[in-house]
């Protein structure tokens, strides 16, 4: 059946291509089974080349030659966004069980740009999140990006707030 996809229904095919945004077939192992032209075209992807590959091979992933299995069973693709949705999907946890899902590439760039722009106020350099709550930059930075600081004085803070640490030196 994997085979017959689109191939018999050329107007589902027609469709298909005709969307802007790079589609894929895959299955519940992420394994690619149709590809749309803007996906072929845009990332200079040939069905012929890709056809029952998973993903993470034909995307070049980092973590698929990890292992000797490949793309699926390396520790990192545990937290695979592509790997997790697409289980999501056949697991029937969504609205309706799914034999393969449409997996939708975009360039989000312009986006993750426009998140990374952080509203600080110019006085105490608090952080505004979402909500609008104003957050000192660790907690921010800990709560969002789990990432956590430690302290440490530059040069010139040093000398500014500690002139008596220099003649201890």
């Amino acid at each position: 059946m994997e085979e017959q996809l689109l191939a018999n229904a050329p107007f589902l095919h027609g469709v298909f291509d005709s969307i802007p945004a790079m589609l894929f077939i895959i299955d519940d192992d992420v394994k690619i089974l149709h590809l749309n032209a803007t996906a072929s075209n845009g990332l200079g992807l040939d069905i012929r080349h890709v056809y029952k590959k998973r993903g993470g091979e034909a995307f070049h992933c980092v973590h698929s030659t990890e292992v000797p299995e490949g793309c699926g069973h390396a520790p990192t693709c545990k937290k695979c966004v592509i790997r997790n949705a697409a289980a999501h999907a056949v697991n029937g946890e969504g609205i309706y069980r799914k034999t393969y899902v449409l997996l939708t590439l975009e360039n989000v760039s312009d986006l993750i740009h426009l998140k990374s722009l952080l509203p600080i106020c110019m006085h105490c350099k608090r952080i505004r999140d979402d909500e609008g709550y104003w957050n000192d930059v660790a907690s921010y930075f800990a709560s969002h990006l789990d990432v956590e600081f430690s302290h440490g004085l530059c040069k010139e803070c040093l000398e500014k707030f500690y002139p008596e640490a220099d003649s201890v030196r």
